[in-house]
């Protein structure tokens, strides 16, 4: 009985481990994929790969789950998490409700199974076990809001320098819009596709300063918020949008230029810990180990 508990336990760590790995592992090298949009035809790119077709699987199951819970009224604020992270889907939010149903149940069995319940902790155990199962779906999605915003927030710098040239050729806005994000799809898809939601929003015969609002409000980037905020004043005020959006441009770049200052400046105090905890360990033992066993030695034969 105790080699099927040890047995089953190092089945679900495994498999735990291995689910965290395969989703916050990203999918392919950015250069390689690059490559492989650049070379494939449109009908290749349109292919689902096998994990897309996995992950939408799983997405379908828990959102299953998350329809047999009863409807909470106030969703608004996990709807917007969950636009920003990306997932516009309607059934996105079931499937974070089905994560937070399931993902407690299993960090349930694995405590039961390990036995980590059997010690005195034991109601301890089951209380952290289902927090965490709870708390880790938001984590998780606080992460993807994170991440997709750190990735708008660097190609906003290249579209708006494209965005002026548009713009001095010629273009109005709307078209410079529609031409940043053909010219900027493969290199910067997050924010071409943003650029394509206000364009659409524009066509069924939403205003400008209405799309250009909401796609402050689903992005929650500051910088793009600033943008929209310049192109709504200039729109109704009446000024040069080319000029706007050239000083608009020097300062997005000077910014990019200040937070990769700020990022090196953050590298020796970020490799602290690992020398602390792993390098500097190791010197210890290969330097003073030989010493440390000769004064012992030395110290044995003394007393004998």
């Amino acid at each position: 009985m105790l080699w099927v508990a040890v047995g089953l336990t190092f089945v679900a760590i495994l498999v735990v481990a291995g689910a965290l790995v395969y989703a916050f592992a990203p999918g392919e090298f950015p250069i390689a994929d690059r490559l492989s949009r650049l070379w494939q035809p449109l009908a290749a790119q349109r292919k689902v790969s096998f994990r897309e077709r996995q992950t939408q699987k799983a997405a379908q199951v828990l959102s299953d789950v998350g329809k047999l819970l009863p409807s909470s009224k106030d969703l608004s604020a996990t709807k917007l998490m969950l636009v920003r992270a990306g997932y516009r889907r309607p059934e996105a939010i079931m499937a974070l409700r089905g994560a937070k149903v399931l993902l407690p149940i299993v960090f349930a069995i694995i405590v039961y199974v390990s036995g980590l319940t059997n010690s005195n902790n034991g109601v301890f155990v089951w209380i952290l076990a289902l927090v965490a199962g709870f708390l880790l779906p938001d984590m998780w999605l606080s992460r993807r809001v994170r991440k997709r915003q750190t990735i708008l927030r660097k190609a906003l710098p290249d579209a708006l320098d494209l965005l002026v040239v548009c713009i001095e050729a010629g273009l109005g806005l709307d078209q410079a819009f529609m031409r940043v994000s053909q010219e900027l799809r493969i290199t910067h898809p997050e924010l071409c596709g943003e650029l394509d939601l206000v364009n659409a929003q524009i066509r069924v015969g939403r205003t400008r300063i209405e799309s250009m609002r909401e796609l402050a409000s689903r992005t929650g980037v500051d910088d793009i918020k600033a943008l929209v905020a310049m192109l709504i004043q200039t729109d109704r005020f009446g000024t040069s949008v080319s000029q706007s959006l050239r000083v608009h441009a020097d300062d997005m770049r000077m910014k990019r230029r200040q937070r990769a200052e700020e990022a090196a400046a953050k590298t020796p105090v970020k490799m602290v810990p690992p020398l602390v905890f792993f390098i500097f360990p190791a010197l210890f033992v290969v330097i003073l180990g030989p010493a440390i066993i000769t004064i012992f030695r030395q110290f044995i034969g003394m007393h004998q």
